[in-house]
């Protein structure tokens, strides 16, 4: 059977978990030639991870006949520039999110694909761990009800508190609705499918930020005035579902829960046990509320909520590749490998990678213009993961 060769384009922090987790599917994917502009740490990756080839541009990884997948781990505003040139040489794609700067541009390389007959995958694939897939099982076997809205949060004070390079986060291609909001969206997408409108309302409060993180530590960012970083969403899914979304980076921190969904038999919620335990992780804790632990239930009220605890749901590891405790970035493109294979869809695929951007685009264009958006693309609702 095929095993497909990868090459992967950008060497930054996030490739060291994608380039370990891929070395475990050598039965599908082999790690072929990777790139940087950096040559001398492409050759560090080289030897570090067993690639066969080390380039030190981008373009010349792409032209080279044996690579079958492009791996774009490069920042934001080269996602567009190496995927088009990826589907023109004939290679199938998986990129970093978002799948390009603009929705318009996210079109481009769609089309392109489809006329060519060619994959393209994009993360986020956490939805494809234990948590949300825990979460689907529990909406496809009715314990849920219908799901008839919710609420995600994520609020911070930025990302200058912590990364070593901040500064692309405030440009375009960035902000929390395209950078951290595709986790979010995306997990939304594969338990409810895709969305019918929104709407929003946002700001920009701080034009010049302050770097925290070493090494930069002291520098000054200047946000670009046409990112908003604290926006206020809602929005409206196909299916009937209402979900209002807070995505903001000028939150000095937060006791509300990442993401619920409210059903007609029972609430779900992410425990939030730690800043980052959101839709951005592939496990954590998930806790239910039905009739039967509804504070309301026994008359006279119960008079502390605690005395009707929320029900901890057993996650289970639904496939042997993912895991509620480990990071497994990378899944997207082995499952996408095995599509290729069987000629089946991706779940982490471009099509829902298209109307994210649509969405998160939508959502800009509707707090900066006071207007409902509706959204044009659609999506099939990706395969929930075999159980073991």
């Amino acid at each position: 059977m095929k095993i497909y060769k990868i090459g992967v384009i950008g060497l930054g922090d996030i490739s060291n978990v994608y380039l370990t987790n891929l070395k475990k599917y050598d039965s599908i994917v082999e790690l072929y030639a990777c790139s940087c502009r950096t040559p001398v740490k492409a050759e560090e990756k080289c030897r570090q991870y067993g690639f066969k080839k080390s380039y030190s541009s981008g373009d010349e990884l792409i032209a080279d006949p044996e690579v079958d997948i492009i791996l774009n781990l490069t920042t934001p505003d080269s996602h567009y520039r190496y995927n088009l040139a990826a589907l023109k040489a004939g290679k199938h794609v998986y990129t970093e999110k978002p799948l390009a700067g603009t929705f318009a541009e996210g079109q481009e390389i769609m089309t392109l694909a489809k006329e060519k007959g060619l994959y393209v995958g994009s993360a986020p694939d956490t939805f494809m761990g234990s948590r949300v897939q825990t979460m689907r099982r529990l909406m496809d076997d009715g314990t849920t009800g219908t799901i008839i809205g919710g609420i995600v949060n994520c609020v911070s004070h930025g990302w200058e508190w912590f990364h070593p390079n901040p500064s692309f986060f405030y440009q375009k291609g960035a902000g929390p609705v395209l950078d951290i909001g595709p986790y979010y969206w995306t997990a939304l997408f594969s338990l409810l499918g895709p969305v019918e409108s929104v709407t929003a309302m946002g700001s920009t409060p701080l034009t010049e930020r302050t770097i925290y993180s070493e090494p930069q530590k002291g520098a000054a960012i200047q946000v670009d005035p046409d990112v908003l970083t604290h926006v206020m969403a809602v929005l409206k899914f196909r299916n009937g579902a209402i979900v209002s979304a807070n995505m903001s980076w000028n939150v000095w921190d937060s006791k509300l829960p990442k993401m619920e969904l409210y059903g007609t038999n029972a609430t779900l919620v992410m425990e939030d046990q730690d800043p980052n335990d959101g839709p951005n992780l592939f496990g954590g804790v998930l806790l239910m509320k039905n009739e039967e632990n509804y504070r309301w239930k026994s008359m006279p009220r119960v008079q502390n909520e605690m005395d009707q605890p929320w029900t901890e749901v057993e996650i289970k590891h639904d496939h042997d590749s993912v895991s509620q405790a480990v990071n497994s970035r990378g899944i997207g493109l082995v499952d996408m490998a095995e599509s290729i294979r069987s000629g089946t869809a991706a779940r982490a695929g471009g099509d829902m990678a298209l109307h994210m951007l649509e969405v998160a685009e939508g959502i800009e264009t509707a707090a900066k213009e006071g207007r409902i958006v509706t959204m044009q693309t659609d999506f099939t609702l990706p395969e929930p993961m075999p159980q073991k």
